[in-house]
């Protein structure tokens, strides 16, 4: 355990402990800490001890006996918002004043990532407002209950009675998201019609559920039950008291934000991209940057997308034409004569979904014991398969990935949407669950938390080129050493490559050639062979995520390209295993600085 808390915040805590006086309490108060790395950990900490909701989330307090932030919720406030901003100028003021000189190559790295970020923080303060914070995706409105459904965790009384208190709290957090969806409203950046119309729908529905029957109550409730020392004769005066707060805080909180997007729907319009918002082209082009971690303009992205989905239907179609499928009529033609073929596809009922659940667990099981080849780096931490909660599957894309505790106590998670069985083929399945799991983000995430002597901001910097490109190209990896052989699991992870290449051009369509919804949603219904159900939500992400979707090919493009510049410089000399530990020992980072790691990893093998 005390091993797992130094990979941690614990790290900053038990070292000033450990050298105590005067000292410690100079690092930890004075504008410029003599060790660098602990002015970037101790600013890290000072942000998470101002969050309640990362505290839970990062889950390694509880393990020191520490719960009382349980009780709270993040203040959700302008003022806190534009003290962040204000927070921000400091620490970069602040990192400037250690020189070059006085710091090592790791600390030289962590100061180019770390400013690198808080550029991007000063450049999108124009931007602050450019979003729609309640929709159909995520929103105060369905991540509350995820939140307190899968990382509040209840194991003794004080567990369950903060819970309750964060129920108590609730309406005050949507008074202040409120706050701003008002600001953005006089701005005139107000959500498409159909964001309007999913989460009203969304709230009515979680509103209008018996108590009992609300996850919020339910969770709970199944918590005490498992829960191995919780005080039986506790349980029904915790659910009384449950019952409380969701009839006096939660259901308020909700018809408030119902009662204002009825009241706003009527300023709505079908205008979905981000063009269509004050200075939307330059908040497209930033999103873009960041998330792409490249100067790519939209354009070069759409043409990018749209070559690669011709190859890749090409590479689908011929291995179709093998199998004796008629490929007279094209890609689009054969994909759907493969789809209708009900011998890939589950019983949809109750059991036929335990074992979707139940086979991802079997799949992820054996490719871990089968990449020695591949990978000498491994997480210690663990991975499970979840359902993501009924209550938002059908608004939820087809999975994601959850990380562990850093203390251990919880698991990487991944979590399976099982609304549509048609939107879970059994060919599809190994990719998805390598994607998402081993060696997917379970290994890049678990493995960069789990990293020695790294500040802890690298251990979860935010570069969706990186991690969705990782994840991406472990598709392709899974797929040489040999764990797709059947040639249909191979149409699975072409598919899976083809969808992220329709991206690039969805993406960029709707937010700079303004396509509309109903354009993107059939182009990428004719060009991928996906359900219905995926294809409408997925359009409808991409819609309030500008930029996010063009991160996973864009990244996973650099990953290949990057692999062959060492396999073509070092011949019999590369390795596989070296190559993935230089990507994956750093942490995520922009693709020029990864790009930089296997070019310094070439001279030094070639030397």
């Amino acid at each position: 355990m005390i091993k797992k808390i130094f990979k941690g915040f614990g790290w900053l805590l038990l070292t000033l402990t450990i050298i105590g006086g005067s000292f410690a309490s100079h690092e930890w108060y004075a504008d410029k800490p003599v060790f660098f790395r602990a002015y970037l950990d101790r600013t890290m900490l000072k942000m998470a001890f101002d969050s309640p909701e990362t505290l839970t989330s990062l889950g390694f307090l509880e393990s020191m006996g520490i719960k009382g932030h349980n009780a709270l919720l993040n203040d959700d406030s302008e003022q806190k918002a534009d003290q962040m901003f204000e927070k921000l100028d400091e620490i970069t003021a602040t990192i400037h004043s250690y020189s070059d000189q006085e710091l090592n190559q790791s600390e030289l790295l962590s100061k180019e990532i770390a400013l690198y970020l808080l550029d991007f923080g000063a450049q999108s303060k124009a931007f602050r407002y450019h979003d729609y914070p309640v929709n159909q995706l995520f929103g105060i409105q369905n991540g509350f209950p995820s939140f307190m459904d899968a990382q509040h965790q209840v194991n003794t009384l004080e567990d369950a009675e903060n819970y309750v208190s964060r129920l108590s709290k609730l309406k005050l957090k949507f008074e202040q998201n409120l706050e701003g969806l008002k600001i953005r409203e006089q701005m005139g950046i107000i959500p498409p019609t159909f964001v309007i119309d999913r989460v009203l729908e969304e709230m009515t529905t979680f509103v209008n559920k018996p108590i009992e029957e609300n996850i919020l109550y339910s969770s709970l409730q199944a918590k005490m039950d498992k829960a191995v020392d919780f005080p039986s004769d506790q349980k029904d005066h915790i659910l009384a008291l449950t019952k409380e707060q969701m009839t006096a805080s939660v259901h308020p909180a909700y018809q408030m934000l119902i009662d204002y997007f009825v009241a706003l729907k009527p300023k709505s319009s079908t205008d979905d991209g981000l063009w269509h918002l004050p200075q939307g082209d330059k908040a497209y082009e930033l999103s873009l940057k960041f998330f792409t971690t490249s100067d790519y303009t939209p354009q070069y992205i759409h043409d990018t997308g749209l070559g690669e989905v011709a190859r890749i239907q090409a590479e689908i179609v011929d291995i179709l034409a093998e199998q004796n499928f008629d490929v007279s009529g094209g890609f689009t033609a054969a994909i759907e004569t493969l789809k209708a073929d009900p011998t890939f596809y589950y019983e949809d009922s109750d059991a036929g979904r335990e074992q979707i659940l139940t086979d991802y667990q079997v799949i992820l099981d054996e490719i871990n014991q089968g990449l020695d080849q591949a990978f000498r780096i491994r997480p210690e931490a663990g991975m499970k398969v979840r359902r993501i909660p009924k209550f938002k599957e059908k608004t939820a894309p087809g999975a994601y990935y959850q990380q562990p505790a850093i203390d251990g106590s919880r698991p990487g998670m991944f979590f399976a949407n099982l609304y549509d069985i048609k939107a879970t083929p059994k060919y599809a399945m190994k990719t998805l669950a390598y994607h998402e799991g081993i060696p997917g983000h379970h290994f890049q995430i678990a493995i960069a938390m789990e990293l020695e002597g790294l500040p802890l901001f690298r251990k979860m910097s935010p570069f969706t080129a990186y991690t969705e490109g990782w994840a991406l190209y472990a598709e392709r990896v899974a797929w040489e050493l040999g764990f797709e052989r059947d040639p249909f699991d191979n149409i699975g992870r072409l598919q899976a490559e083809l969808f992220r290449a329709v991206r690039l051009v969805v993406d960029t369509g709707i937010h700079y050639k303004r396509w509309t919804r109903e354009y993107a949603i059939d182009y990428m219904l004719a060009n991928t062979g996906m359900a219905q159900s995926d294809v409408v939500s997925e359009i409808e992400r991409y819609i309030v995520m500008p930029g996010q979707a063009t991160s996973y090919k864009v990244g996973m493009m650099k990953f290949l390209e990057l692999r062959a510049k060492a396999k073509a410089a070092l011949g019999d000399k590369f390795d596989l295993r070296d190559f993935h530990d230089v990507v994956l020992k750093n942490g995520a980072v922009p693709m020029a600085i990864l790009e930089r790691f296997v070019e310094q990893y070439i001279a030094q093998k070639s030397a």
